[in-house]
C-alpha cells in the first residue's frame, strides 16, 4: 500500500525577550509564583471530564487554579540542579504556565495554537548572584504565522499578560 504523507515547511521567526534585573533569584521566583495558581494538567484533564458544561469549567478553573496573573503554574523544570555537574555553578530554573481559558481564546482560530500553549519563562541566576535574567519568546511570534486577525488579537492579548507577569516580578 502507497500512502502519500503531505509535509509542509513553515518558516517563522521566534522573539524572544530577555529581561535583567537587579532583583535577586530568589525573589523573582517568590513574586512569580506568588502571582500565580497551580495546577498539573491531570488536575486540569480530571476537571475536564467532569459532567459539567463550559461555563461551569471555566468558573471552576478560575476559582481551584487561577492566580492574580491570571496564570497557573504547571511545572518547573530545575536546570541548576543538574548543570553544577558541567561546571556551571548559577541558579536556573524553568518554568510552564499559562490558562486553559486564555489558551481556547487562540486554539479556538487555530488548533496549531496548542503547540505554544502552555507558555515557558527562563529565570536565571545572573553572573555572581548579581540580579536575574528573565527570558522567554514573545508567544505571538510564535502562534501567528498567517494572517489571522482573531487569532493575532489572542495572541496579543497573550503577550500582554506574560509581560505584565514578568514585570511585576522584576521590578525592584
Amino acid at each position: 500500500m502507497n500512502v502519500k504523507v503531505d509535509r509542509r515547511t513553515h518558516e517563522f521567526t521566534g522573539k524572544r525577550i530577555s529581561v535583567d534585573t537587579p532583583v535577586p533569584f530568589t525573589t523573582v521566583l517568590d513574586r512569580l509564583r506568588a502571582l500565580m495558581g497551580r495546577a498539573s494538567i491531570p488536575d486540569l484533564v480530571e476537571l475536564a471530564r467532569a459532567p459539567i458544561g463550559e461555563a461551569e469549567f471555566a468558573q471552576s478553573v478560575n476559582e481551584r487554579f487561577v492566580g492574580k496573573s491570571g496564570f497557573m503554574l504547571f511545572s518547573e523544570i530545575d536546570h541548576g540542579g543538574w548543570i553544577s555537574k558541567f561546571g556551571i555553578n548559577r541558579r536556573t530554573l524553568r518554568l510552564i504556565l499559562g490558562n486553559p481559558l486564555i489558551a481556547i481564546t487562540m486554539i479556538r482560530h487555530d488548533l496549531t495554537a496548542g503547540l505554544f500553549a502552555p507558555v515557558e519563562i527562563l529565570v536565571t541566576e545572573r553572573e555572581n548572584a548579581q540580579g536575574t535574567n528573565v527570558v522567554y519568546v514573545r508567544p505571538s511570534s510564535l502562534i501567528v504565522i498567517d494572517e489571522n486577525p482573531p487569532l493575532r488579537s489572542a495572541a496579543e492579548a497573550l503577550d500582554e499578560k506574560l509581560s505584565s507577569l514578568v514585570g511585576s516580578a522584576v521590578c525592584p
